[in-house]
């Protein structure tokens, strides 16, 4: 699933790594640092902070998430362009960067998502149909190889939103979706003690559940499907979340 983005990091690391980013966000958005700018090095932010690598890694991580920065390896993380606000949503990327964030915006995707997919099973294509099982595919094969599903995922959602034949709830899912595609759906995983292979098994299940409705052209089914997926999503997060705030 790819809303379950973001890691819940231990408390004081995490006000460290949310220092960093708010530094550098603030850099960007006030113009200091402009699109195509290359970021300091690890070791010149390392420095000016006085944190340590991992803490400037996960604060790279949210800025990337966040689509701010793109890191190109062997060469550095640089400044991206903001993405025209097209939609009008009033949502910012920048600012979707806790747990608390993702749980906020899985609540609207489960409203909003349960629908497209209702829609999607009476006025699918047959093509739709064979992207979502390519999709489905790509994930599998992801899992199998130990790589991250985390665009085979994002295009399974994508290609349901556009069987709607309806652009809004396209544009719609686009602009969150570049606010939350998952960066640690293992690390979610064992955050929730749960083994990560079992876990990710369970979400493939999930959309396996969502496509099959889908190819029968059953609307109740399809609602059914991704109410329970997108719900699941947000109870594991809340779960993981409560452990960090509750330890044993």
């Amino acid at each position: 699933m790819y809303n379950e983005a973001m890691t819940i990091l231990p408390r004081k690391r995490h006000t460290l790594a949310q220092g960093v980013v708010e530094q550098i966000s603030g850099s960007i958005n006030s113009g200091v640092l402009k699109p195509g700018d290359k970021l300091p090095t690890e070791s010149a932010i390392m420095e000016q902070h006085g944190v340590s690598r991992t803490v400037v890694r996960e604060a790279i991580s949210h800025l990337q998430a966040a689509g701010l920065v793109q890191t190109r390896h062997g060469i550095g993380t640089f400044v991206l362009e903001k993405p025209r606000n097209s939609g009008g949503l009033g949502i910012d990327a920048e600012s979707i960067v806790t747990v608390r964030d993702v749980l906020a915006i899985l609540e609207l995707r489960i409203s909003m998502e349960t629908e497209t997919a209702g829609l999607a099973a009476t006025r699918r294509s047959d093509e739709q149909v064979a992207e979502l099982a390519q999709a489905l595919s790509d994930m599998r094969q992801a899992m199998e190889q130990g790589r991250a599903s985390v665009e085979a995922d994002r295009r399974f959602h994508l290609v349901i939103a556009k069987a709607t034949g309806n652009r809004y709830f396209v544009d719609i899912l686009g602009q969150l979706g570049q606010a939350i595609i998952p960066r640690a759906r293992v690390n979610t995983a064992n955050l929730a003690q749960d083994r990560p292979a079992d876990y990710l098994e369970r979400v493939h299940r999930e959309h396996e559940d969502i496509f099959r409705a889908i190819q029968r052209q059953d609307p109740e089914a399809a609602r059914a499907a991704m109410r329970t997926h997108l719900s699941n999503s947000r109870e594991r997060l809340l779960q993981a979340q409560q452990r960090f705030e509750n330890p044993a």
